[in-house]
């Protein structure tokens, strides 16, 4: 083969000879010298299923394959099925170099981490929150252990950026490196991702006190062959006993079934209410049909082996099998080749879009996604939102912004993470048993992830904790853990930072079927639907939070908790561009390509004929029927600026994908009122969150001092520069 390949270990060849590959790939061959050289940083962006993984392994087991003692590869994931899949994968190149590998996490085990423990060595596949646990019981052995780490490498990096895992992924490998005394010569951090927004800024996120040069390794090809189409469905309005017409949804369980019989897919179908209820009447479908089942549900609240079998399934490629998922099966577990993804509703975000769509044509094929996108029939007295048919137009507008200019959201890196922080100082603190508040703050702040947090913010926290107990300061001057601190940390739920909600065990006799959060009552004689099969509720037992069901038919699904996620600025102003064109044709060449079936073609003309007719292209800010609607085309952050602005002002506000509606007004008093708060400026973002009386949206927010939950959640959930923008722009001529 050609250059790079020669700089390989002799093994590391014969693995890839034995492949069958012709060739390396181009970012496996242009990582190769950046990895081999171990003095900087890289980051390696391509699509699912474009080699990434090969892309680091290849060279850094070259790099490690000698070493003998102490793990040479720490590898990170975000997921324990992703973990599992790669101990699958790596197995054989590591048996050709007789390399030890190590999946670490609640499911491993013993004997693997027994065999570990007595002569770490090799690569190591762990979570966070195991190696935080590690760091917090074992630092004197993870000192040993990790002694000659070479690399360590984040795969489905996208996951962690701006979010509590981020932080605390972050927080650890600074941790780390200071406690191996490499601050001055630090360990080469890889990260893996096929969803990178911004990639110029990414190399902070991946270390933020830019101790190291990075690399950037991106392939930006996409698919070879893709092929979309958007179809359309109408939920009929006031159906009767004996109307022949059918609800949206049962009209889409028709499509699906139409579809996937006889092949393996991926239905995305956002919620886990959604997944249930879909997966079940598909399989209803089967039984109608007398044909053996081959639609699944996937989603977190199954048991394990459940999730662990249908994977599998599709893995083999044995038999026909449609996964109905949420965002479970959106990450890089290898399941095969799938012959198309279905998104059912429109997506959360252009990013979770790439990475469904990558899930399909993964062995050679053409990616093929399909939408089937439910909008309402239309009656007096229906909202904006269903006259403008936004879900359809935002799906058409992130698949425009994905295929037609490679974009997607770049992670928020602008929040403060005080709850994380909290933890970070409670985990750091466990793990030396006492440290100096300059050391502390050195560590998670000024070369750590919480640059943001400035020196007055650090020590209003930590006099907070120490009032609460979470912290003590020895004559010394040294921390320690308070008594609630030692509670905490001693306490198997603190390793992980994200918030867990308590969940009821469904049983039916002795077997366990998964588990539920209770987001609406649950009664005796209710009728559920679980795991694609419908159950009777026959006992609730309150104290050990235990379901008892047994098989039945009929019964509406429960419903799920969805964590709400926000929609970017940039998705909405494409949305006002396809509006105000009339076009959401994608240019391929001189031609414009239509990816709508007729039906979709007629729901975006009667929302576009709707936007022209009510002038909304220059005129954000209308009246329909009894309520005024402020439409600013901005993200859920400006949105929700406005929503506040409004409720402080006396008016009925809400929003609705994006659109405001302020109810029992008209146009005048609502312009009125946005031009008073413009000449005055925009209320900073802790005001706006001083009025919101739930703020705990994160883990460790209960532990807060009221100033700081403010300054966080305002950082999070406002705009208020962005916003004085836009009614600037509105109203000053107005």
């Amino acid at each position: 083969m050609i250059e790079e390949y020669q700089r390989l270990d002799p093994r590391v060849q014969k693995w890839v000879f034995q492949q069958g590959w012709a060739d390396l790939r181009e970012i496996q061959k242009r990582a190769i010298g950046p990895i081999l050289a171990g003095d900087t940083d890289v980051l390696i962006s391509a699509s699912t299923a474009g080699g990434k993984t090969e892309a680091f392994f290849l060279p850094a087991c070259t790099a490690s394959a000698d070493q003998q003692e102490g793990f040479s590869i720490l590898y990170i994931s975000p997921l324990k099925a992703l973990i599992n899949d790669q101990y699958r994968r790596l197995e054989g190149l590591c048996k050709m170099l007789d390399m030890q590998v190590t999946p670490w996490h609640g499911d491993t085990p013993q004997s693997l981490k027994k065999r570990a423990k007595r002569a770490p060595s090799g690569i190591l596949l762990i979570t966070p929150e195991s190696l935080e646990a590690l760091l917090i019981l074992q630092a004197g052995w993870a000192r040993e252990a990790f002694a000659s780490v070479r690399y360590v490498v984040v795969d489905e990096f996208h996951a962690f950026i701006g979010v509590e895992r981020g932080q605390q992924l972050l927080s650890i490998l600074t941790r780390l490196e200071h406690l191996l005394e490499r601050q001055a010569n630090p360990i080469p951090r890889v990260a893996l991702s096929a969803t990178l927004g911004e990639l110029d800024t990414v190399p902070l996120s991946l270390r933020p006190d830019g101790n190291m040069p990075c690399s950037t390794i991106t392939n930006t090809e996409g698919f070879s062959t893709l092929k979309v189409q958007v179809k359309g469905y109408l939920d009929p309005a006031n159906l009767k006993a004996d109307d022949r017409r059918k609800p949206a949804e049962h009209q889409i369980c028709d499509e699906l079934y139409r579809l996937c019989r006889g092949g393996s897919h991926l239905v995305f179908a956002n919620s886990r209410r959604r997944t249930e209820s879909i997966a079940s009447q598909l399989a209803n479908f089967c039984k109608e049909r007398v044909v053996p089942n081959e639609f699944f549900p996937h989603h977190g609240s199954l048991a394990k082996e459940f999730r662990e079998d249908l994977e599998a399934r599709l893995q083999k490629d044995l038999l026909p099998t449609t996964a109905v998922c949420t965002m479970t099966l959106e990450l890089g577990i290898d399941i095969g080749k799938v012959n198309s993804v279905i998104q059912v509703t429109a997506p959360h975000s252009v990013s979770s879009l790439r990475q469904r769509m990558g899930r399909s044509g993964r062995r050679g094929g053409a990616a093929v996604l399909w939408m089937l996108i439910a909008e309402r029939e239309l009656c007096s007295g229906f909202k904006l939102v269903d006259l403008l048919r936004v879900q359809l137009v935002q799906s058409l507008a992130m698949i425009r912004l994905l295929i037609s200019n490679r974009w997607f959201e770049p992670a928020d890196t602008s929040q403060f993470h005080f709850s994380t922080l909290v933890h970070q100082i409670l985990a750091t603190t466990a793990q030396w048993g006492g440290i100096r508040v300059d050391q502390l703050y050195a560590l998670l702040c000024r070369t750590g992830p919480f640059q943001a947090v400035t020196t007055d913010h650090f020590k209003r926290l930590l006099a907070h904790m120490g009032r609460t107990t979470l912290l003590t300061q020895m004559g010394s001057g040294e921390l320690v853990l308070g008594i609630e601190g030692e509670r905490m940390v001693n306490h198997y739920s603190f390793y992980a930072v994200f918030r867990t909600p308590e969940e009821f065990r469904i049983i039916n006799g002795t077997k366990v079927l998964g588990t539920l959060p209770l987001d609406t009552p649950i009664i005796p004689k209710m009728h559920i639907v679980f795991g694609g099969r419908s159950w009777k509720v026959t006992d609730v037992d309150t104290d050990k939070r235990v379901i008892q069901v047994i098989a039945t038919k009929g019964g509406s699904p429960p419903a799920f908790a969805g964590e709400g996620l926000g929609v970017h600025d940039v998705v909405r102003q494409e949305m006002f561009r396809i509006y105000a064109s009339g076009d959401y044709r994608i240019a391929v060449g001189t031609a414009k390509v239509d990816f709508l079936d007729s039906t979709a073609q007629d729901l975006f003309q009667e929302g576009a004929t709707f936007f022209h007719h009510s002038h909304m292209v220059s005129q954000p800010i209308i009246q329909h029927g009894a309520a005024t609607y402020v439409c600013p085309w901005l993200g859920d952050k400006t949105v929700n600026t406005l929503v506040a602005l409004l409720l402080q002002g006396g008016f009925e506000a809400g929003a609705f994908a994006g659109i405001i509606e302020v109810s029992g007004t008209s146009v005048e008093p609502v312009c009125t009122f946005l031009q008073d708060v413009m000449r005055r400026g925009v209320p900073a973002e802790v005001e706006l969150a001083d009025a919101v009386p739930e703020k705990h949206v994160e883990k460790f927010d209960e532990f807060l001092p009221a100033d700081l939950l403010n300054e966080g959640f305002g950082q999070r959930a406002f705009e208020s520069h962005g916003t004085q923008a836009w009614l600037e722009a509105v109203l000053t001529d107005q």
